[in-house]
């Protein structure tokens, strides 16, 4: 009987087989990752704007939430129809966002200032404060949360479980106000409160240095003294703020190195003898980054919006003492421009954030 099927002449390679699965070159949806998320930015955004001036304007037009009581009523009007408050809503919606997408995003009402001069000024502070607090909560809660995962259900464990609860519930003022009492009252080590002693602001200023980051000013100056007295400022701020996410990281950190030693591969490398600490430390861990760099992320928002308690607690007049003062005097257009700003750099931040955990994880691509 004569077979249906013909061998392929010798030599010569056989087609491939359309039905196969073809193999994916390793990375080759990053491109699409990145630019999925990139464009991801842009609705995130326009829901906070417009979610943010649907909040400013139920109260009324900003002109008489703050100088309604200052002004006379034909001045009040006056100033309402100069700045188009008099419009309709929707009218002034479209033109608020033609102005945010030119970067114009209004002028406080209570000091005649742009709101980009106010964050320019303002957010190099807040900026220092975060990065501050950022490294206590790596430098506490990374190892804490390490060290929680190797002795899993030990009395260390349970200790670092519970000191990471009362980190994060506590508030972020009251742990303010506990620190100044203790570390500034009481044993006049740190100072009460500002972000640098009146001698070191004035060489500062002498000295020219304009990043408004003031360990990089003071470091300018080659002065250790003015360094050192920037530092001693910085520690208890960084310390209420940082301790808070602190928390969060030592019990995710335990998570997620606890569910990556549970699995399989981890499992078979324990069975070939490999030891406890070489398997946390080569196998365990690099996995278990990954929802850990998510988090840190999206802990920029916390620490953006902690600042805000934190800077007011420590008269460390950063964008978060300025924005309590701009919602006592009422200006809901600094207020507002401010909140949009902060959004937008936490939307970037979130957008980097992928990046890394991109790249730490090819998973995450497909």
């Amino acid at each position: 009987m004569t077979s249906l099927t013909t061998d392929a002449p010798s030599g010569v390679a056989p087609a491939p087989d359309a039905r196969a699965p073809q193999r994916k070159r390793p990375g080759g949806k990053l491109g699409s990752y990145l630019l999925v998320r990139f464009l991801l930015i842009f609705p995130t955004i326009f829901i906070l704007v417009t979610t943010v001036f649907v909040l400013m304007r139920s109260t009324g037009d900003p002109i008489t939430a703050s100088l309604g009581s200052r002004l006379t009523a034909d001045q009040l009007a006056e100033r309402i129809e100069a700045a188009g408050y008099n419009r309709p809503i929707f009218v002034q919606y479209l033109e608020y966002l033609g102005r945010v997408f030119r970067g114009d995003f209004g002028t406080s009402i209570s000091d005649n200032r742009p709101v980009t001069e106010i964050v320019l000024t303002y957010g190099a502070a807040t900026l220092e404060l975060a990065v501050y607090a950022m490294l206590v909560a790596l430098a506490v809660g990374i190892p804490l949360g390490r060290i929680a995962a190797s002795r899993r259900d030990k009395g260390v464990d349970a200790s670092l479980r519970i000191s990471g609860i009362l980190a994060y519930a506590t508030p972020v003022f009251f742990a303010g106000i506990l620190l100044k009492l203790v570390f500034s009252v009481w044993l006049g080590w740190l100072p009460v409160a500002g972000r640098a002693s009146t001698d070191t602001q004035i060489e500062l200023q002498r000295n020219g240095a304009g990043t408004g980051i003031y360990l990089i000013d003071a470091i300018s100056t080659g002065n250790p003294a003015a360094v050192l007295d920037v530092l001693e400022h910085a520690i208890l701020p960084a310390l209420a703020l940082g301790l808070l996410t602190g928390g969060i990281f030592l019990r995710l950190v335990r998570t997620n190195v606890i569910g990556t030693l549970n699995t399989g591969y981890v499992e078979a490398a324990r069975s070939r003898g490999v030891n406890e600490r070489r398997l946390l430390r080569q196998h365990a861990w690099r996995p278990a980054l990954v929802p850990i760099i998510t988090v840190i992320g999206l802990q920029v928002a916390l620490l953006l919006s902690g600042a805000v308690l934190t800077e007011k607690t420590f008269e460390w007049k950063g964008l978060g003492f300025q924005l309590v003062q701009y919602l006592l005097a009422r200006d809901f257009v600094a207020v507002q421009g401010i909140v949009v700003l902060l959004a937008v750099v936490v939307a970037l931040t979130n957008f980097v954030v992928d990046v890394i955990a991109a790249l730490v994880d090819p998973r995450i691509r497909y």
